[in-house]
């Protein structure tokens, strides 16, 4: 190669690294003037978070059906968080509350139970339950067993 073209090549990769890092430069002062964004806590504050579980069975075929139905609460309420249990396959988590019908729904607002019971498996019906409960009192009937596993779901899941 000629030694005026190799000069002026080098001339060229010179320049295209200084222009490079000078961009470079460039745009971390600009990411330096931009505020950090405020963090979000991965789990939200247990002590104001609606936590709505079910609580069903695997070899329950109305449970399974009502999956979907569950789901689509999900989306209707994103402010809430939502827990499917198996009560066999995380029954330490359970603990003591007997469950007899399927599907039971446990609603609590913090460490408040404010609904423990079974419901039929229509969103029509879920959706009238989670309206009613917005400002609803603390479960009447509910049992230490149940609040016992609502405190356990908020601050396990």
């Amino acid at each position: 190669m000629q030694p005026s073209r190799l000069a002026s090549l080098r001339a060229i990769k010179t320049g295209h690294v200084a222009w490079v890092q000078r961009s470079i430069a460039a745009e971390l002062g600009n990411l330096a003037k931009l505020r950090p964004m405020p963090s979000r806590p991965h789990h939200p504050d247990p002590a104001s978070t609606t936590l709505v579980a079910c609580l069903c069975a695997g070899w329950c075929q109305l449970c399974g059906s009502y999956h979907d139905t569950f789901a689509q609460l999900r989306s209707l309420y994103p402010q809430y968080r939502f827990v499917w249990v198996d009560i066999e396959d995380d029954a330490e988590l359970v603990g003591d509350l007997d469950v007899e019908t399927f599907p039971t729904l446990l609603v609590g607002v913090g460490e408040e139970l404010r609904f423990c019971g079974p419901l039929m498996p229509q969103l029509a019906t879920a959706q009238r339950l989670l309206d009613s409960l917005r400002d609803a009192g603390p479960a009447r009937n509910a049992g230490p067993a149940a609040q016992a596993l609502l405190a356990r779901l908020q601050h396990s899941c």
